[in-house]
């Protein structure tokens, strides 16, 4: 008789883990676990490309969700309103820095993504996506070859681990101060030429990792169409002959990180420009064949905004404050240990607090940063505790879904995605980059 699989304990043993080796092993077997089940980690390129050439109609947004705490018990949420809404285009990511400050890496947090699909009986392609691999404009400057050095041993990680989707953000380096549009965004499509051309010398045979690149910095000024165009020319005779480019654009509409604190901690209205980003879309998809345009720091936005991400046919929007704080607000998040979270930050986070700042917008903005120091005791909280807490946001995640119109296209999805088994040996290359040291800052993902 076969042994049964205990798919919660797999997931816990590698939360808790502190070693690499050990982490990788049961990676290994729930990887295993899910191809026998029908789960295949997946690159969403050739849905988005068939978007590009209007072979798949608009009217939807997919949905990129950055999980940054209690992983597993909301990424089972998530497949749960996906089976619910027949929806097979959604994205789990997780930017460099969250990486860093929520202790999630690619291994284990790509592991415990397949594992949730497992446990709810998802089956299908599972889009896994490294989100702002973004360049230190600074130490670019000081040490461009290093810093690239850097970002390509962390690209490389996420690909060993099965990240299939890669975001590019080198639009940390675009240059306003130059008059000519193209120049400004001159080292911006070089470096992001550059990654995409090293993404495609170690993507797995048989897939295509999907590629994103970005114009506007977020929280920056509004992205343009000669910004976009200027881009892309530079971007296409940067590539390599022959090199599949990329297959979306991200772009600045208004949005911020986290969003904009207020002295109570409460959040400023933002005023997003839709038309903009419905222009970028279509220019992005009518002139460059690219799924359209990616919204960043969206999940703060208020509720009555968020149908109009699918009206004007944006192509993914990306979501992840409003889930971490959630949690934090929970009825059902103990007290005690939200107190112990918070003195914690005023010792070690107290120097990311802005001259001026209240109590409230100090905590509000650095309480991520208590999430991985306080990983294993938000995992190790009670079953029903956690269960309670990802019940409340799953009603969220549904919201958020049926307003993206990101519902019924399972068929879809999957006429487009071949499901690939690939099967990795660590060449001498990506050992190498791996052994880099590779420095997580604080700048990132909504």
């Amino acid at each position: 008789m076969p042994r049964k699989i205990d798919i919660d304990k797999w997931v816990m043993d590698l939360v808790m883990s502190e070693e690499v080796e050990k982490k990788r092993i049961i990676a290994k077997k729930i990887l295993d676990t899910a191809y026998k089940k029908g789960i295949y980690p997946s690159s969403i390129h050739q849905f988005y490309m068939a978007r590009g050439k209007g072979e798949v109609s608009g009217g939807f947004t997919v949905p990129a969700i950055n999980l940054r705490t209690l992983t597993y018990d909301l990424a089972k949420a998530i497949f749960r309103v996906a089976k619910r809404l027949g929806c097979g285009a959604f994205i789990f990511e997780i930017a460099k820095s969250e990486m860093g400050y929520t202790a999630q890496p690619p291994v284990e947090y790509s592991a415990v993504v397949l594992a949730a699909a497992i446990k709810e009986g998802y089956k299908g392609p599972v889009f896994i996506q490294g989100d702002h691999i973004q360049v230190n404009a600074k130490k670019f400057a000081e040490e461009p070859e290093k810093e690239l050095d850097g970002l390509k041993a962390l690209i490389a990680e996420a690909v060993e681990a099965h990240f299939y989707n890669i975001d590019i953000d080198s639009s940390t380096l675009v240059d306003l101060s130059k008059p000519d549009i193209k120049k400004q965004q001159k080292l911006n499509y070089e470096v992001c030429a550059k990654l995409t051309q090293f993404i495609r010398q170690i993507q797995p045979k048989g897939i295509e990792i999907s590629v994103g690149g970005e114009i506007g910095e977020v929280g920056s000024k509004n992205s343009t169409p000669e910004d976009l165009r200027a881009f892309m020319q530079g971007y296409r005779e940067s590539l390599r002959k022959g090199r599949t480019g990329i297959s979306k654009i991200s772009v600045q509409t208004g949005t911020s990180h986290g969003g904009v604190v207020l002295p109570d901690g409460s959040i400023a209205q933002v005023k997003l420009d839709f038309e903009t980003l419905r222009n970028l879309s279509q220019i992005a998809r009518e002139e460059f064949g690219l799924a359209g345009a990616v919204q960043h720091g969206a999940s703060t936005l208020p509720p009555e905004a968020f149908h109009k991400f699918a009206e004007t046919d944006t192509a993914e929007v990306h979501l992840a404050t409003e889930f971490q704080n959630m949690v934090y607000e929970s009825r059902h998040f103990p007290l005690d240990l939200k107190n112990k979270m918070y003195e914690w930050l005023k010792v070690n986070a107290a120097s990311e607090r802005k001259e001026g700042d209240t109590d409230e917008q100090f905590i509000y903005k650095a309480r991520k940063k208590a999430l991985g120091p306080f990983k294993k005791e938000i995992m190790g909280l009670p079953e029903e505790i956690r269960t309670a807490i990802a019940s409340e946001i799953e009603v969220k995640f549904e919201f958020l879904f049926k307003q993206l119109n990101a519902m019924n296209n399972k068929n879809l999805v999957d006429k487009y995605i071949a499901l690939k088994r690939v099967i990795r040996r660590r060449s001498p290359e990506r050992e190498a980059f791996q052994k880099e040291v590779v420095k997580h800052d604080t700048e990132g993902a909504d």
